[in-house]
C-alpha cells in the first residue's frame, strides 16, 4: 500500500506524563539496541526529512539522548558546498557512511535530489526522475551488507508549521533557526507535499521504507520514532536470524 500524507492522522497526540513514563524505558532500549549492534557489527543508518519546523532535531535529540556518543555521529546535511559539486552527488553521502557497528543519523540527506532539488531547479527533470532509482539501489547496496536502513518523515500542517515559526521568531534562543529561506519555503508547501508523496510512493522499500510520523504533537512524534526504530531493529536482526537480547541492567537508573 503506497504511502501518503493525506493519510496521516495529525490529531494524534500523547499526553506529558505518557510521554515521560515511555521516554526513559525507550531511550534505554535504543542504548541496549545500540551495544547489540556493535557486538553484532551491525551499521545503523537513520534518515530524517520532513518539512522546517515539524521537530527533526527534537526528535534526534531524545532518540541519542542517552546513547554512547562513541557510537553515533549526527550528520547535519545543508546544500553542497563548491567542493562537493565536483563529485557525484551522493559522494558526500558515502563518505558519511558509519562503520559496521555504528551508527549515523542524517539530518536531512539524499532525498534532497528529490525534494529542495527538484522544486527548486537546482536538478534538471531527468535527474530527479532517474534519481529516485538510484536512491533505492544506494540503499539496496547498503542493505544487503551489513546495514540497517530506516527513513523518518515528520510531518505538520501548516498552521502548526505557522505557530512553530512565530514561536522561534519570537524566542532569542531559537530564533537562530529561523531563516528567510524558511518562511520563502512555506509558500511552496503543497510542492513539497506532492514530492513526498511522489518520493514515498517511489523509494518506500522493504528493505529501506519510509516511516510517517504526524508531527503535530511533539511528545506523540518523539515517542513514535523511538518506537519504531526498534521495531525495525528488531525484525532485522531477526531477519538475520539474530535474538536482540538485552545485554543492559533493567533497574539502571542513570
Amino acid at each position: 500500500m503506497v504511502q501518503t500524507l493525506e493519510a496521516l492522522k495529525m490529531e494524534a497526540k500523547a499526553s506529558k506524563e505518557m510521554y515521560k513514563a515511555e521516554l526513559k524505558e525507550l531511550q534505554y532500549e535504543i542504548l541496549n539496541a545500540q551495544q547489540f549492534l556493535r557486538n553484532n557489527n551491525i551499521g545503523l543508518v537513520l534518515v530524517f526529512e520532513g518539512m522546517d519546523a515539524a521537530g527533526k532535531g527534537g526528535a534526534i535529540k531524545r532518540l541519542t539522548e542517552r546513547l554512547d556518543p562513541r557510537g553515533y555521529v549526527v550528520h547535519p546535511i545543508s546544500a553542497p558546498q563548491p567542493h562537493e559539486k565536483a563529485y557525484h552527488y551522493l559522494h558526500r553521502f558515502w563518505t558519511r557512511l558509519p562503520q559496521y557497528g555504528q551508527i549515523a543519523i542524517f539530518d536531512r540527506s539524499w532525498y534532497g535530489r528529490v525534494l529542495v532539488e527538484r522544486i527548486e531547479g537546482f536538478a534538471r527533470t531527468k535527474e530527479w526522475k532517474r534519481a529516485y532509482e538510484e536512491l533505492n539501489q544506494f540503499e539496496r547496496q547498503l542493505t544487503d551488507e551489513n546495514y540497517i536502513v530506516l527513513k523518518f518523515w515528520l510531518h505538520v500542517t501548516e498552521d502548526e508549521q505557522l505557530k512553530r515559526f512565530e514561536e522561534r521568531k519570537n524566542d532569542p534562543y531559537k530564533a537562530w533557526k529561523l531563516t528567510d529561506e524558511d518562511w520563502r519555503n512555506r509558500e511552496k508547501f503543497p510542492q513539497y507535499h506532492e514530492a513526498a508523496n511522489d518520493m514515498f510512493a517511489k523509494t518506500d522499500t522493504e528493505n529501506a521504507p519510509w516511516i510517517l510520523v504526524a508531527g503535530n504533537n511533539k511528545h506523540y512524534a518523539r515517542v513514535a520514532v523511538l518506537k519504531e526504530t526498534l521495531k525495525h531493529i528488531e525484525r532485522e536482526v531477526k531477519a538475520r536470524g539474530l535474538q536482540l537480547t538485552n545485554i543492559l541492567n533493567n533497574e539502571t537508573d542513570n
